[in-house]
């Protein structure tokens, strides 16, 4: 069984002591949050830290914090050559501390705080500074997951980026569907299939070929009238960056 200490309090934290907490395989030993009150609710309030210099020895120690934070939080750690891992999805491995073996623990989906989400196929990233503690951290994540992939920093990046346009970006065209769907008094609702079949599409057809709509027709037409409809400059504007990069696609093709 392998001990973990979450060092952490927000909606990733959470979920992963969530996740260990119902794995047979793991013992979550410590979790470590400036507020015991921000986990009481998920861990007997023993197990709960608000001083690092509480932190008991564990197997692995899972930093969880803003990517900015990461450093510092590891500088603070008292205690050397134990296995230290983030789980950001930008930040290099490099940006912990050396004075500890250095890791990524990456899980690679969105986190909402009261969104339960199925850990059995988020896929985690993972890297490490030698074979013996990527063993941990694979062990670790296979406990909660079966998507489980070696990525290095670099690649990790890419994928950070690939993921803000297939998941942050996306959300946000649908929070400008709705907007335009409430200011023309229409329900939101009826575009929720065609959300859903969006994504279900790409399942088994490549994004290229699952791409549709007056962009990839070149029905100026229709890409006029729908930017004479639009007063929003903001969304006219989106509009027309999308249209001419889904036609530059169709060019390379």
């Amino acid at each position: 069984m392998i001990q973990i200490t979450i060092i952490g309090s927000g909606n990733v934290a959470q979920h992963l002591i969530k996740a260990f907490s119902a794995s047979k395989f793991i013992e979550i030993k410590q979790a470590f949050s400036r507020k015991k009150e921000a986990l009481l609710h998920l861990l007997d309030a023993t197990k709960i830290v608000t001083s690092f210099d509480d932190l008991e020895t564990a197997d692995l120690y899972i930093i969880s914090v803003s990517d900015n934070a990461i450093l510092e939080v590891s500088s603070l750690l008292p205690f050397n050559n134990q296995l230290v891992v983030h789980t950001s999805g930008t930040s290099s491995i490099e940006l912990l501390d050396s004075k500890n073996r250095r890791g990524v623990f990456y899980p690679l989906q969105t986190f909402s705080k009261n969104k339960k989400v199925d850990f059995s196929v988020i896929p985690f990233c993972l890297e490490a500074e030698n074979t013996a503690d990527y063993k941990v951290l694979e062990t670790a994540a296979k406990s909660i997951s079966t998507a489980v992939y070696s990525i290095n920093s670099e690649q990790r990046k890419a994928l950070h980026v690939a993921a803000v346009f297939v998941n942050n970006f996306t959300n946000h065209l649908y929070q400008i569907g709705q907007e335009i769907c409430e200011e023309n008094q229409v329900s939101f609702d009826i575009l929720k299939p065609l959300i859903l079949e969006t994504a279900d599409k790409i399942k088994t057809l490549n994004p290229v070929d699952a791409q549709t709509g007056p962009a990839k027709r070149h029905d100026s037409i229709t890409t006029d009238a729908h930017l004479a409809f639009i007063q929003n400059e903001n969304q006219k504007n989106i509009y027309k960056i999308l249209t001419q990069s889904i036609q530059d696609n169709g060019k390379k093709l």
